[in-house]
């Protein structure tokens, strides 16, 4: 069993708080958050969609190179960068959709194969599972040749 911890602490009210996010590897050490950085367009901190878009598409390009492995594949370069849409709902907001797009190198592997291991790998990636609730989760995948 494996486990990973990230920490937050934040002090104030609702859209005057401010909050820092801290992950047990120091990948983030007390990073900013709050509401202009999640509702707005402060850049100077991060938000949970951002973050989850990232967890999103590390989780999925490590799973598709694993299954490229597994099928006797070698990824040479794999790109992929993940959008996650909130949406306002009733007196809240929700997560409808998260789009990934996948750009790889993976020689001697033809289009066919391809987007059959890429379809599976959003589909069995962990966090794929864990978002299983958010109506709609695309891919669009792109074979690079050379």
């Amino acid at each position: 069993m494996i486990i990973k911890t990230s920490k937050v602490h934040w002090e104030g009210q609702g859209k005057k708080g401010q909050g820092q996010i801290s992950t047990e590897t120091a990948a983030l050490k007390d990073y900013p958050y709050g509401f202009g950085s999640r509702f707005e367009d402060d850049r100077r901190g991060t938000n949970p969609e951002e973050l989850l878009a990232a967890a999103h598409a590390a989780c999925f390009t490590m799973a598709f190179s694993f299954a490229c492995d597994k099928a006797g594949f070698a990824t040479t370069a794999v790109d992929t960068q993940a959008k996650v849409r909130l949406t306002p709902q009733g007196d809240g907001f929700v997560i409808d959709r998260i789009s990934l797009w996948l750009e790889a190198t993976v020689p001697d592997m033809d289009e066919a194969k391809f987007q059959e291991i890429a379809q599976g790998a959003k589909r069995d990636c962990p966090l794929s599972k864990a978002l299983a609730s958010v109506p709609e989760i695309e891919l669009q995948a792109t074979l690079r040749t050379g």
